[in-house]
């Protein structure tokens, strides 16, 4: 195989992910950015919102977890969440009230994420508020999602999503 039907592949392979086919290349740079900016300010948001737990206080004030650190710590969560493909899946399709609406609950979702994470509920009752409201936002977003392309879908679907990641991470770590 040349090397020119390798990126050709590659090309192909990535416009059929992104659902890109007919899009201007603008308009998909657009929306990963936008996609993937909007998850990271969520991340941002509450990361800065949390501050490590202390062991005890005369320990040198060395926290008990740590967030990773470097810059990409905060980038890689966000950029590989399957539910932020999934959104650019919805960016890429074409325009129409439904889309608006999957686009719509996807933020409603991140900010959501990140004000539960910021809070840091104790509690049973809000630490279950936070699990059912977080749930129930990522459902209704993969039901409007399949709606617009049972891809995006199945992608942004709490089981379907990590499932499908972890099946081609597997394929990709088998030895042939």
């Amino acid at each position: 195989m040349s090397i020119d039907n390798a990126l050709d592949d590659a090309r192909d392979a990535a416009t059929d992910f992104l659902n890109a086919e007919g899009r201007h290349p603008g308009h998909v740079l657009l929306g990963v950015g936008l996609t993937v900016g909007f998850a990271l300010a969520a991340t941002l948001f509450a990361t800065r919102a949390l501050s490590p737990a202390h062991d005890r206080p005369g320990d040198g004030h060395a926290p008990v977890t740590e967030r990773p650190r470097g810059p990409l710590s905060l980038i890689l969560p966000a950029v590989f969440s399957v539910t932020t493909l999934s959104a650019v899946r919805v960016w890429n399709a074409p325009p129409a009230r439904e889309r608006t609406v999957a686009m719509t609950l996807w933020a409603g979702a991140q900010a959501l994420n990140a004000v539960w994470i910021a809070l840091r509920p104790a509690g049973r009752a809000m630490q279950i508020a936070a699990a059912m409201s977080s749930a129930g936002m990522a459902a209704a977003f993969a039901h409007e999602a399949r709606k617009i392309d049972t891809r995006a879908g199945k992608l942004a679907s709490p089981i379907g999503g990590r499932t499908l990641m972890a099946n081609r991470v597997e394929d990709q770590a088998t030895v042939h």
